[in-house]
């Protein structure tokens, strides 16, 4: 889902940073409803928040979850607090950090960017999302953004 729109070039054109790519994307995929000026909610968190702190890809991410598996606020849902640390876990696993600084000096070349880190999220967030969707039972509530996937 995603991880195949980022393939395909989702961000290139429009020049979106790693974190704007992740929302947009899914805002896209997902059906989360953002308008365009939610989306600029994330322009502030690539780069790791500008300052080479938490990827933006992860913030972006965690933004995701929230608005798909947090029905009204987040102290009555502890399993979001669950799925953020499964996504960071996977994340620096596989990637090897969690951190912009390390993930760049790694990963970023000047022809593609950050796009490899980009992707990496993509797919981490995509099986993240299939597989609470297909889990979610009737004492979990589904959020009306959530819903829509199963249309």
């Amino acid at each position: 889902m995603l991880k195949e729109l980022i393939q395909d070039g989702y961000g290139i054109k429009e020049d979106l940073n790693c974190a704007e790519i992740i929302l947009g994307g899914a805002n896209q995929v997902y059906h989360l409803n953002l308008n365009s000026d939610s989306l600029r909610l994330a322009a502030a968190f690539g780069g790791g928040m500008a300052i080479e702190s938490i990827c933006g890809v992860l913030t972006a991410s965690l933004m995701v979850l929230g608005k798909l598996f947090v029905p009204d606020i987040a102290h009555k849902h502890p399993e979001i607090k669950e799925l953020s640390k499964e996504l960071f876990d996977i994340f620096e696993k596989e990637m090897g950090d969690i951190l912009c600084k390390p993930l760049k000096d790694n990963y970023r070349t000047e022809e593609k960017k950050c796009r490899e880190v980009i992707l990496k999220a993509a797919e981490i967030l995509d099986k993240i999302v299939a597989r609470e969707l297909k889990n979610l039972s009737k004492d979990r509530p589904l959020t009306k953004f959530a819903d829509k996937l199963f249309e």
